[in-house]
């Protein structure tokens, strides 16, 4: 259940369901009763309003209240807009309500102990305004526990953005696959603990839509990995060249660990001569280099894969480094300095990528490299990385990964801890280290 979908997508799935024979109030059923199973396994019985607002949401809502009141608690439900006015499934299901419906308001969240917020799913178009936002302040503000179904109201299922404003949950109940607005921020922090369920849609179902997006994870990149042969030697394991500089050398030092950490059998930080002792004191079983040998060494085709970037300086001189390393068509990892020195003429870069090439911005650097590119975190990871025939990382806590072929990966289990100084210099050893090894950029870049 790695996959992630698309709201489109989630409706594809929903219809190739129904043409297969489950009917729709089937799949609605079913959705209610794992929300309804969520729940009693978080709580015990207490008072709970259900709020429906007025599509599919909201018939899974009265699924929920029928179930809750059929397992003795307190229920009040309300309903945005008249019964008379639902549709289809939801209609069937409203039907089966045999309680009181109310008027959505905030007078509902007033003196409940649990709140179930069916107003409205993923597809959510328009800002929430007036008195549903007002309603949404409320149940924010209240001492209630929150459910949230498919994605907490007011949050887009596609990007995570939040219209106008929305609900707070403490728990959301999505189905079948999780969306990229749950993993997004700052969706992802509107979700609370976040349960996927199944309902009836199977895995195949969900393969024939050929998702293109995955929550990260090591099902994802494990076979990717380079396992070491028990006949093998360090000359097996990649030879990473780590460009250092002059001033910030604590960067370099950072990737030449990381690298070694991710199992490369060999590396060599380059850099001025000046600085050499303090690259090699650093771990004895780094090599250095100086940076007049610079040609020499990248030359040689068994220093297969670069990482240049962290810690090395912005300027002309990066610039035409890089350039030279890219149009040498080996693994390319490039970060920071070696980003920043294309910010006023980032075409450049991007004609130049030739071979496989990890690209590892934060928000800053992308800014400055793709001004033009807008949209949410994953629209534009995968639209630089079309543009320049690399895999982008956009680092945060949210990382999104993206390859050229228009696949992603978001990273869910991101730590505040990792918000530190160096930390994205460790990630681009690790990637350069990965890939010296052979590994597919992409799966390094997720991997690390």
């Amino acid at each position: 259940m790695f996959e992630i979908l698309t709201t489109d997508q989630m409706y594809e799935a929903d219809r190739r369901t129904i043409e297969g024979g489950i009917a729709g109030d089937v799949l609605m059923q079913n959705a209610g009763r794992t929300v309804f199973e969520e729940i009693i396994r978080h709580w015990s019985p207490r008072s709970v309003s259900v709020l429906c607002g007025p599509g599919n949401n909201g018939g899974d809502g009265f699924v929920i209240a029928r179930l809750l009141r059929d397992e003795g608690w307190s229920v009040r439900l309300g309903l945005m807009g008249d019964i008379s006015d639902l549709k289809g499934d939801a209609a069937l299901h409203a039907a089966r309500w045999e309680g009181a419906t109310e008027r959505l308001s905030p007078a509902l969240v007033v003196g409940a102990d649990l709140v179930v917020d069916c107003i409205f799913g993923a597809g959510l178009a328009r800002a929430i305004t007036g008195d549903l936002a007002e309603l949404v302040t409320t149940i924010n503000s209240s001492q209630c526990s929150v459910v949230s179904v498919d994605v907490p109201s007011g949050v887009d299922g596609n990007t995570g953005a939040v219209l106008g404003v929305g609900v707070k949950a403490d728990l959301t109940v999505t189905f079948c696959r999780a969306k990229p607005g749950h993993y997004l921020l700052p969706g992802r922090l509107m979700c609370g603990e976040l349960a996927i369920r199944d309902i009836g849609i199977t895995d195949q179902t969900v393969l024939d839509i050929a998702p293109a997006c995955w929550r990260n994870d090591p099902v994802l990149w494990r076979a990717g990995i380079h396992w070491p042969g028990l006949e093998g030697h360090k000359y097996h394991r990649g030879h990473l060249l780590a460009f250092g500089g002059s001033t910030m050398t604590g960067a370099t030092r950072l990737v030449a660990r990381a690298a070694r950490r991710s199992g490369v059998g060999l590396l060599t930080v380059v850099a001025e001569a000046g600085v050499l002792p303090v690259y090699a004191s650093d771990a004895p079983g780094n090599m250095t280099a100086p940076m007049s040998a610079v040609d020499n060494l990248v030359n040689d085709c068994r220093h297969n894969a670069f990482v240049i970037g962290p810690g090395f300086g912005v300027g002309d001189d990066t610039r035409a480094l890089v350039l030279k390393l890219l149009h040498l068509c080996r693994a390319t990892v490039l970060d920071a300095d070696a980003l920043t020195s294309f910010s006023e003429d980032p075409s450049t870069l991007c004609f130049a990528v030739q071979g496989p090439t990890v690209l590892t911005p934060h928000e800053g650097e992308f800014a400055r490299l793709f001004p033009d590119i807008t949209g949410d975190k994953l629209c534009r990871a995968r639209a630089a990385a079309k543009r320049c025939g690399a895999t982008v990382l956009i680092k945060g806590a949210d990382t999104v990964i993206a390859a050229p072929d228009g696949r992603a990966a978001i990273s869910a289990a991101d730590v505040p801890w990792l918000a530190t100084a160096g930390s994205g210099d460790v990630l681009s050893g690790i990637i350069g280290g990965l890939m010296a090894q052979g590994m597919d950029s992409f799966d390094a870049a997720c991997m690390g």
